[in-house]
């Protein structure tokens, strides 16, 4: 789309035959109108650059460029490149062009640049005002906003709402010193554990930019070694960004960089802060006053000066993943900046999620790695309770849990505290193979397969299509079965069962960040589990065809990342640590946390959707809306010639934990949903002819808007 069709002014009726004739002139010379330096009222202008580009802050898609407006002579010391600027824009919600002389509502913007002359051949309208001097938007985190909303088929302006935090006045007006001096090189400490952490360490501390996946051995060490790597990079005179998944893992990084770097060295990031705290670190950070930065989600945006290191820890939780337009994910945002700015890579957590292993299948990073001894020696013992011993486990019919489960319980609870993983509530059971468990799958597309409960039949998750003769192509078993959702009573009969045992909960209604090591059940869901002092005696992982039973692509992944995560805070099997998982240990996820080998179930996992032609290996994007909305998008939208379109099919019914991040439709209404893949390589070309489309129906004013959300986080 040309500059031209978007710049401000050229309002009056009786204007536009005569700019139409100008534009046809300049086209018959082969050479562009240029806008006369005025405005409407013929204020006076800045006497250099009289010309501002402003991006505002609209973000629908036919609107996602920058506009031109004067600037006026009052303001020209002020209207500097980065800073927030109020505009005229529009009249009526209409184009700007068709605007009144002085009409259209006054939005907020930034400016990004400041030239000498515009494209557009009429009047400009000015600048309205400088909110303030602060120049807040710099070319660096421009750049980066525009190659992501690029890359998630998203506006200029919904990545920028991401990236910069809502002003606040008294935080500007804060003073701030400049950056301390570097830090030395710190002892590689707990590093020494894994094969090459001297080494990576060492090449941060020389102003190197390394890549790596950390598998990180289980324990509370993990803190400190990232904070160790930041120590290294802030050593070579430069800046760290740290992005974990909560406020609770954020505390402990930053509690790792005081004890490393001081007081007064480093910025916390989070929206639990308020938003002056948080602004003023932000304005730290972008300054230049700070260079070592931990924080949640939001942070992956922050200014960080001569950037040496990003990190992301736990890539595989869904908070990494932002709620709104266009939902980009720190993990892809931080590998986009660690290539922009030629910076180091850090992906660390005690599992390891498919899309990390495809980093070091691809070469893009290096595997940092324990040896099997050092993680023998740091896992607890791993010991499985399958459905054949639950059948003839009298206990368990009664109470619902096994005895081996009450046994290593007792027997844990003589030294410390015992951790209950309780699966939430939910959770849909996708349909699998009775005899075997593996998951049915359609046999055009390989998405899952959904029971009806009007019939009898089965039917495709993602293409829609019947399936009324399956079989297991693992067994060649015919017959389905679909696990039922877990213990909700798990606190109340662990109560009844040890009645002289404190019993804690961490969970929705409020989540424990650390518990006493003295003898207690503390019963939790998955990602809410407190530290203990000490380290957990036993862990209990109840219910686990609840997690596996998900109708998600990544249900095996998830389950085995929630266990590692649980088991992770349970002492080393050398001083009696015990996990007991309720599944049945033949399947992949249970073997893998048994040997302790989350690396070996995603490279396996890997190779299964490649083969398959799932994600990460392809690229996707889903579409949903009503079903007249989602066929009037796929009729319109130029895709790439390799893509393919799977469904539409009725958006389910989801529970309201997961409806936040998949969204579902408004009351009343009825929703559809359509994957498209594409192979690799084509990502990008799938991203541009879908927000192409999305633009050219919001110029038309579709009543019915569509949904795009590239890189889905559930696709069955």
């Amino acid at each position: 789309m040309s500059s031209e069709d978007g710049k401000r002014g050229g309002g009056a009726g009786d204007a536009v035959p005569e700019q139409l004739a100008l534009i046809r002139d300049a086209v018959r010379k082969n050479k562009a109108p240029k806008a006369k330096p005025r405005t409407w009222r013929g204020a006076a202008l800045a006497k250099e650059l009289p010309v501002a580009r402003v991006v505002v802050d609209k973000g629908v898609l036919h609107l996602d460029r920058y506009f031109d407006y004067a600037v006026p002579e009052e303001l020209d010391a002020l209207a500097q490149p980065g800073v927030r600027v109020r505009v005229r824009f529009g009249a009526g919600g209409r184009n700007v062009r068709e605007g009144r002389r002085e009409g259209g509502s006054l939005i907020d913007g930034f400016l990004v640049e400041r030239v000498a002359e515009s494209d557009y051949a009429g009047p400009l309208a000015a600048l309205a005002q400088v909110v303030s001097p602060e120049p807040v938007l710099g070319p660096e985190l421009l750049g980066l906003a525009r190659a992501v909303a690029d890359r998630y088929a998203g506006s200029l302006a919904d990545v920028l709402q991401l990236a910069v935090p809502p002003r606040h006045g008294r935080a500007e007006a804060v003073e701030m010193g400049g950056p301390p001096p570097p830090p030395v090189p710190p002892d590689p400490g707990s590093w020494r554990r894994y094969g090459r952490g001297e080494e990576f360490l060492r090449a941060l501390a020389d102003g190197g930019s390394p890549r790596a996946v950390w598998t990180a051995l289980p324990g509370p060490d993990w803190a400190e070694e990232i904070g160790r790597a930041v120590q290294a990079t802030l050593a070579s005179g430069r800046g760290a960004l740290v992005v974990v998944p909560a406020g609770r893992p954020a505390a402990r990084v930053d509690e790792a960089l005081r004890r490393l770097l001081g007081e007064g060295q480093r910025a916390l990031l989070t929206a639990d802060a308020g938003q002056e705290r948080r602004y003023r670190e932000w304005l730290a950070v972008r300054r230049g006053a700070v260079r070592a930065v931990v924080g949640t989600r939001a942070a992956m945006f922050a200014p960080v000066r001569d950037l040496g290191l990003v990190v992301v820890w736990d890539d595989g939780d869904a908070s990494h993943s932002d709620d709104n337009a266009p939902f980009p994910h720190v993990r892809e945002v931080l590998e986009l900046r660690a290539t922009r700015d030629k910076c180091g890579f850090l992906l660390g957590s005690w599992s390891c999620t498919v899309e990390a292993a495809q980093l070091v299948e691809s070469g893009w990073a290096a595997p940092l790695v324990a040896g099997r001894e050092q993680v023998r020696a740091a896992a607890p013992l791993v010991r499985t309770v399958g459905d054949g011993e639950l059948a003839r486990d009298e206990a368990a019919r009664a109470a619902r849990l096994p005895s081996l489960a009450w046994q290593v319980a007792r027997d844990g609870l003589r030294s410390g505290p015992v951790l209950v993983q309780v699966p939430r509530r939910g959770y849909v059971p996708r349909m699998a193979c009775a005899r075997c468990r593996e998951p049915a799958r359609c046999r055009h597309c390989a998405g899952p397969l959904e029971a009806q409960e009007s019939a009898g039949s089965l039917t495709c998750g993602w293409c829609g299509r019947a399936e009324a003769d399956w079989h297991c192509p693992e067994c060649g078993g015919h017959r389905l079965r679909a696990q039922i959702v877990g213990a909700r009573r798990t606190a109340e009969e662990l109560g009844r069962a040890f009645p002289a045992v404190p019993v804690r909960t961490s969970g929705r209604e409020q989540v424990l960040d650390t518990v006493p090591g003295t003898p207690a059940l503390v019963v939790s869901t998955p990602g809410a589990e407190p530290v203990a002092e000490g380290g957990y005696a036993a862990a209990l992982l109840l219910d686990g065809w609840a997690m596996l039973g998900r109708p998600d692509l990544r249900a095996g992944e998830e389950a085995l990342r929630r266990w590692i995560g649980a088991a992770a805070l349970v002492r080393e099997q050398g001083a009696g640590g015990t996990v007991v998982v309720v599944a049945e240990p033949t399947l992949r996820p249970v073997q893998a946390l048994v040997r302790w080998d989350p690396v070996g179930h995603a490279v396996r996992e890997l190779a299964e959707r490649a083969e398959l032609g799932f994600p990460p290996v392809s690229r996707m994007a889903a579409v949903s809306g009503t079903a007249q909305a989602v066929a009037e998008f796929l009729g319109g939208v130029e895709l790439p010639s390799e893509a393919e379109v799977l469904g539409p099919v009725p958006v389910p019914v989801m529970e309201a934990g997961r409806a936040r991040r998949v969204g579902t439709p408004p009351p009343g209404e009825v929703w559809e949903r359509a994957l498209i893949r594409v192979p690799p390589g084509r990502g990008a070309a799938l991203a541009a002819a879908l927000k192409s489309a999305q633009a050219a129906r919001m110029a038309r004013g579709g009543s019915e808007g569509v949904r795009i959300r590239v890189d889905p986080l559930d696709i069955g």
